[in-house]
């Protein structure tokens, strides 16, 4: 049983501003340890930013210790060198995160407004003020994206702490003896299913 708070890291990954927020899990205590964002904009070139995002990870991992990252999957959008560049933050987040040991959580951007607020559309505005009353804090954040990344923080604290089980995604096989997801389903569960 852990006795020492936990520590979740939640990143809201972009190309010119990174979100990142902390939350310590002491008990049934949920607290804001740090939030704040990375400017990216004042380098032009796109390696120079993902390198900053590196080193970023790596400090506040070092910094903090957490016990997980979560990082907020990119919505799909038009612009196809946005989202290629967003995946590259993204992927540089999640490289950080292994390098130190740690798994990186993906949470779709509605997954964790509902989380937070019970709406999936909820504005940031709203995530924003539940986040304040639940980890009762005053400032006001000058970006967005520092609030979005607490968000992602508690939803992977919620959805660990979740009663109901979570179902197994679908099975990949590699191999000449594949097998259909429901000769998975009974191997994997032979209480439930009678012969």
């Amino acid at each position: 049983m852990q006795t020492s708070p936990q520590i979740i890291l939640g990143i809201d990954p972009g190309t010119l501003v990174m979100g990142y927020g902390l939350i310590s899990i002491d008990k049934a205590t949920i607290s804001l340890v740090e939030m704040g964002v990375l400017q990216l904009a004042k380098k032009q070139d796109h390696a120079e930013r993902l390198e900053m995002i590196f080193r970023k990870m790596e400090t506040l991992i070092k910094t903090h210790r957490p016990t997980a990252v979560a990082i907020e999957a990119p919505f799909f959008g038009k612009n196809v060198q946005s989202m290629l560049k967003l995946g590259r933050a993204q992927g540089v987040a999640i490289a950080a995160s292994m390098m130190n040991g740690l798994a990186a959580i993906e949470y779709a951007p509605r997954k964790v407004k509902q989380s937070i607020t019970g709406k999936g559309n909820a504005t940031k505005e709203q995530v924003w003020q539940m986040l304040q009353h639940i980890l009762k804090f005053e400032e006001d954040p000058r970006f967005m994206d520092a609030t979005d990344a607490v968000a992602v923080a508690l939803c992977h604290h919620y959805e660990m702490k979740s009663p109901i089980p979570k179902i197994k995604g679908p099975t990949r096989i590699s191999g000449k003896s594949k097998r259909s997801s429901w000769e998975n389903f009974m191997n994997e569960n032979p209480n439930r299913v009678k012969k």
